[in-house]
């Protein structure tokens, strides 16, 4: 056993099954403990959001969290984001441009404020609108020369935020903060905003048993050795995926 670098999604990846979540966060802090293993919480929530969560879970202790899809890197506790981060992600990025713009389109529904932050515009879109508004949204917003990504999520949730930031591209930048190689690095995902996590490069890939379509169907049109499809659900999905690779016994 060596130390890994360990990133997971929080609601219905890690967070789904208390009794396999007890057993995960044992083995987890054991290899930290142990061999220096880093443990990272991607996720689409915001701070606020995720301080309930965590509370509510009694998650363990990050080493870093990636929040709001990946625009906010929080590093050992810090309640600041990361401001190299911040530093990449400005380029290319015009959050009152971006708010304007989606004026024109009523079937967008602002998500509550805490979920606004300085880099990702957040609505509700219906599953039914989204094929209609997706393309037309991507092409004003290109227009207005901005440098943006749409990441649409779960049938509702559609984040608004710079190119060069996702989950994956996050976890990337740890990484290399940190020196760890694709080998050794494990990332786990239940839906769609976790792609980035899997499609970015060649890490250890852990797709939980309870899976959404559309990263299901990602996975199926992206076939790899080093993505692992779990038949459990939730931490129970990303201990069988742990054992597979080898990262625990």
């Amino acid at each position: 056993m060596a130390k890994f670098l360990f990133v997971t999604d929080l609601d219905n990846t890690l967070v789904g099954d208390d009794k396999a979540l007890l057993e995960l966060n044992d083995r987890l802090e054991q290899s930290r403990q142990e061999y220096g293993t880093k443990i990272v919480y991607a996720t689409g929530r915001s701070p606020i959001l995720y301080q309930e969560l965590k509370d509510e879970k009694n998650l363990l202790e990050p080493d870093a969290l990636i929040l709001c899809v990946g625009t906010e890197i929080y590093l050992d506790g810090s309640h600041t984001p990361d401001s190299e981060w911040s530093e990449k992600l400005s380029s290319g990025w015009n959050r009152d441009i971006v708010v304007s713009t989606t004026t024109a389109f009523p079937e967008l529904v602002s998500q509550p404020d805490s979920e606004q932050r300085p880099f990702k515009v957040s609505f509700f879109l219906q599953e039914e609108d989204s094929q209609k508004v997706l393309p037309q949204l991507k092409s004003e917003l290109q227009k207005s020369g901005l440098d943006v990504k749409l990441i649409y999520s779960s049938g509702i949730d559609l984040d608004i935020v710079p190119h060069g930031s996702d989950k994956g591209q996050a976890v990337q930048f740890l990484r290399q903060k940190w020196k760890f190689v694709a080998e050794v690095t494990v990332v786990c995902g239940d839906s769609g905003n976790d792609i980035a996590l899997f499609s970015v490069g060649s890490e250890r890939g852990i797709i939980v048993g309870n899976a959404r379509p559309e990263l299901l169907q990602w996975h199926n049109e992206h076939p790899a050795d080093y993505h692992y499809l779990a038949t459990n659900f939730c931490a129970g999905g990303i201990l069988e995926g742990l054992k597979h690779f080898g990262f625990l016994e």
